[in-house]
């Protein structure tokens, strides 16, 4: 039979858990079911990308300022 180990020796965090005062103290998220967990992960994808789009508008427009004599705008 395999010994169990305890994880709490020789390290102050653990997972989220650590020690304080004497007592375990619990840091850990709420659980999350693995849909809302992925929906979320979606959501921040998105909202990523839009983020980039703008930036990239952003640049190119700043590009045809400087050299406006290239595009002939």
């Amino acid at each position: 039979m395999k010994k169990m180990t305890n994880p709490f020796i020789g390290s102050s965090n653990v997972g989220g858990l650590y020690v304080q005062d004497g007592r375990l103290k619990n840091e850990r998220r709420d659980g999350e079911s693995g849909i809302a967990e992925a929906a979320r992960h979606r959501a921040q994808m998105k909202k990523q990308y839009k983020i980039d789009e703008i930036a990239d508008g952003i640049e190119r427009a700043d590009m045809r300022k400087n050299h406006k004599d290239i595009y002939k705008f």
